[in-house]
């Protein structure tokens, strides 16, 4: 096809780097080398056993047809007890709207408010899927660089002084990917003021809610009905594969986001929600807090390990299984730094470059998502890598 036949929102859409760590160490495995993953975030645990079960269950009826595009009741009404039981709020299931992967959430509130040249601002750093959402709806994402003194995350003042006549919204992510750090205590009431006081939409991104370590997790639903909030089965229950998630919209929008749903991907995958109804169980909740508890224990290693080799850890991640490191001691390419130590040590991590502009080229984010042996077994090749020393 020839290139003037490509939509010109293409141009504004990046390659994804990490992907591309990810496929060179692949191929390095594939040539027998021994790697050690922390390129990609997702957690090395298997699907919890009770999801397995309710999966097979339902293959064996063979009863797998399509779904409401909304999702399955009983799924949108376990997930409501989630609030309840989490946050201590009651979230109507009508409200609760299950999709295809947390991305496809994402997907679907920013066809919901996103119009062409519409302005929507993101942090940086910040997880570059959320910002090419908003370019493909043709608006216009637009980041505002953070540091480790706002634990990479927006205040409610630095959007004030950001807002704009073309400014429609703000997209929070708290937690953060690639930081792994959350909003301060007290600041995402004071983001939903500001946001109101604009007369502007708040999105919510808390795909990682639920993995938190010396903090509760929290949601922008505690605070207001007006705001979108999406999350995922793929970080705290380790769904990654199963492709689902959940967006709790404002009740009047619900209708709208159906519509969209319904067109964009019909329903989500049946298999996938009957099975999820098992995460919300007794059971379910034991599994996904005794790898909370693996992931901080990982964290704990992890973090000051690395400041011990040279890597610098600003902010020690209160959630998730990422360390967002400043590696300006080190380098100033993080993206020739990631492939150089990849083919020296086998241990493979991303370039901060996916991740924003600002100082990225200095930092470079890793995944504590594999066993607590082979992050020893990191650091040790690391450390001989840079040191020299054992």
């Amino acid at each position: 096809m020839n290139s003037s036949h490509l939509a010109n929102r293409l141009q504004h859409i990046a390659p994804f780097h990490v992907m591309e760590i990810a496929a060179h160490a692949r191929r390095l495995q594939a040539a027998g080398r021994d790697v050690i993953h922390m390129e990609i975030g997702e957690p090395d645990f298997t699907t919890p056993q009770p999801v397995i079960d309710a999966a097979q269950s339902l293959l064996a009826s063979g009863e797998i047809y399509y779904t409401s595009a909304l999702g399955i009741l009983p799924l949108r009404q376990a997930i409501s007890g989630h609030y309840r039981r989490v946050y201590g709020i009651d979230i109507a299931p009508e409200r609760i709207i299950v999709t295809a992967g947390g991305s496809a959430a994402l997907l679907l509130a920013s066809a919901l408010v996103v119009n062409r040249d519409d302005e929507i601002l993101l942090t940086d750093p910040s997880y570059p899927c959320n910002r090419h959402f908003v370019r493909v709806m043709e608006g216009v994402p637009r980041t505002i660089a953070t540091s480790a003194e706002e634990n990479y995350q927006f205040t409610a003042d630095m959007i004030d002084r950001a807002w704009r006549s073309r400014t429609k919204g703000v997209l929070v992510a708290s937690p953060s990917n690639p930081t792994g750090t959350s909003l301060r205590e007290g600041e995402l009431s004071k983001i939903v003021d500001c946001v109101g006081a604009h007369n502007g939409v708040l999105i919510s991104d808390e795909t990682y809610a639920g993995l938190n370590y010396g903090r509760a997790p929290e949601t922008v639903l505690s605070h207001t009905a007006d705001a979108f909030s999406i999350n995922s089965f793929s970080k705290y229950f380790n769904m990654t594969g199963w492709r689902l998630g959940w967006l709790v919209a404002p009740e009047n929008r619900v209708r709208d986001i159906e519509k969209l749903a319904q067109n964009l991907y019909i329903s989500p995958s049946a298999l996938s929600q009957h099975a999820a109804v098992a995460c919300f169980s007794e059971a379910g909740y034991a599994i996904a807090e005794s790898r909370r508890q693996a992931f901080q224990e990982r964290r704990d290693f992890f973090a000051p390990a690395l400041n011990a080799i040279g890597f610098k850890v600003p902010v020690l991640p209160d959630a998730g299984f990422f360390v967002y490191a400043d590696v300006s001691a080190l380098t100033r390419d993080s993206e020739t730094f990631c492939t150089d130590i990849l083919e020296k040590t086998g241990v493979a991590f991303a370039p901060g470059i996916d991740f924003g502009e600002h100082r990225s080229r200095e930092h470079v984010r890793m995944a504590y998502a594999v066993s607590l042996e082979k992050l020893k077994d990191g650091v040790q090749r690391l450390k001989v890598a840079l040191t020299g020393s054992s």
